[in-house]
């Protein structure tokens, strides 16, 4: 079996007293493509900074192929990730080509004296055509809408060639138009990038890529579930999750959720399955719904 490109095992995050993240654990495997679903204060970005090498554990262990945080250069275990941050700053004024390149440094800004190689100026525009960008490669930063700065930001994230891609809420901020948009250009790229692994932030489901392979979903920064996306993205389980009941549909790949106001607040359990694992902190009557994550 290949090893997963990121391992993290038995985690907890604690801040001035306060647990964000319980004994947490997740692997991510070549090709798979994760969502962190859950409510506001659930723990979903400090879990993603932890597999983005940005914060380090209380407890517990996080590997990035094989490298443990902790006991390696941070910067050569960056060089493997691809953060995608939409709140990323860019102060002055660089086109979206010179911020596409400023992945190859790691900064915000170009760096003095610093120039791309060939090789890097190609990839470069090899990434501004395959996020959309061609025509706007020249555009400055101020200029460039929501839409155009998310997909001007996945191509810097992807321009060292990393191996795992984060994504933290990257529809944030966009039009319907806009975030179909980038959500069909993030299905091409992991189309023609077979081996790239991801891990998507968000609190939509409507948000989530067709190809989406896998979720988990966390609360009160416990996991409740993780596993197969189809068997964990299911009305009970997210209803569960949020406190509140929703009916969630999936068509042509997409998600969709409303609330589920002829049920009552209290799903029924679901049969075992072994497509998802979930955490001994849920209720009884959820339990049933996958193997215990804790045994």
């Amino acid at each position: 079996m290949a090893q997963p490109i990121l391992h993290v095992n038995a985690v907890d995050f604690i801040r001035e007293g306060r647990r964000i993240l319980d004994r947490v654990s997740l692997a991510v495997n070549p090709g798979e493509h994760w969502a962190l679903i859950g409510a506001n204060g659930a723990g979903k970005s400090t879990l993603l900074g932890l597999c983005g090498a940005l914060t380090h554990p209380t407890n517990g262990v996080v590997e990035v192929l094989g490298r443990r945080l902790g006991r390696v250069d941070l910067r050569e275990l960056r060089g493997l990730i691809g953060h995608v941050n939409p709140r990323h700053p860019v102060r002055s004024p660089l086109t979206v080509r010179q911020v596409v390149l400023t992945g190859i440094t790691g900064t915000t800004e170009l760096m003095n004296r610093w120039q791309p190689t060939d090789t890097e100026d190609a990839r470069a525009n090899e990434l501004i055509e395959l996020l959309g960008m061609t025509e706007r490669a020249d555009a400055a930063w101020p200029t460039l809408s929501q839409g155009e700065r998310g997909r001007t930001l996945i191509a810097r994230a992807l321009q060292p060639d990393p191996h795992l891609l984060l994504l933290d809420e990257p529809s944030t901020g966009l039009d319907i138009a806009a975030r179909e948009h980038l959500l069909d250009r993030i299905d091409g790229l992991r189309l023609q990038h077979p081996d790239l692994a991801s891990i998507l932030v968000t609190h939509h489901l409507e948000e989530l890529p067709a190809s989406t392979t896998h979720a988990m979903l966390l609360r009160d920064g416990q996991v409740v579930v993780q596993g197969d996306a189809d068997a964990v993205l299911t009305s009970e389980l997210v209803s569960e999750t949020m406190r509140y009941p929703v009916s969630i549909t999936r068509t042509d790949g997409r998600w969709a959720v409303r609330a589920a106001r002829d049920q009552t607040s209290q799903a029924s359990p679901r049969p075992a399955t072994a497509a998802a694992t979930a955490s001994s902190s849920i209720p009884t009557p959820f339990r049933s719904a996958a193997t215990n994550w804790r045994s």
